[in-house]
C-alpha cells in the first residue's frame, strides 16, 4: 500500500470548485504535519495548506486564504483540500505531503520540511 495517494484532480472553469483527497496509510495519517503543495509548470513546489497535529491548527498560503480549506477524515484516514472560486493561477500538480516527527509550525508550508510525498494529481483551471 502506498503511503500517500492523491485523487480528485481535473479540469474546471474559473470560479468553480474541486475537492482533493489524499488517502494516507495509518502511519502517515498520524504524522505531526500533513500538507498540500502545488507545483505550477516551470515553478517551484509551494505549500498551499497544512495541518499541524500538535496544535490542531491549519495554515494557509496567503494566495489561497478564504478559498481553500484543509480537513481530515479520521474514519477514512484522508486529508482533504476543498478549493473554491478557483482561478487559472491555481493550475498545477497538487501533492500531498507528510512529516512524521521533524516539523515545526514556523516552517509548515516549506517544501524542505517534508520527507514523504504522494505522486500528485493535476488541476487545470480555464478562464
Amino acid at each position: 500500500q502506498e503511503g500517500l495517494v492523491e485523487s480528485g484532480g481535473g479540469s474546471v472553469q474559473a470560479g468553480g470548485s474541486l475537492r482533493l483527497s489524499c488517502a494516507a496509510s495509518r502511519y502517515f495519517y498520524t504524522s505531526n504535519c500533513l500538507a498540500w503543495f502545488r507545483q505550477a509548470p516551470g515553478k517551484e513546489r509551494e505549500g498551499v495548506a497544512a495541518f499541524y497535529r500538535g496544535l490542531g491548527k491549519s495554515y494557509y498560503a496567503d494566495s489561497v486564504k478564504g478559498r481553500f480549506t484543509i480537513s481530515r477524515d479520521n474514519v477514512k484516514d484522508t486529508v482533504n483540500l476543498q478549493m473554491n472560486n478557483l482561478k487559472p493561477e491555481h493550475t498545477g500538480m497538487y501533492f500531498c505531503a507528510a512529516d512524521k516527527y521533524d516539523c515545526y509550525e514556523f516552517s509548515i508550508l516549506k517544501k524542505s520540511t517534508y520527507k514523504n510525498w504522494g505522486k500528485g494529481t493535476q488541476i487545470t483551471i480555464s478562464s
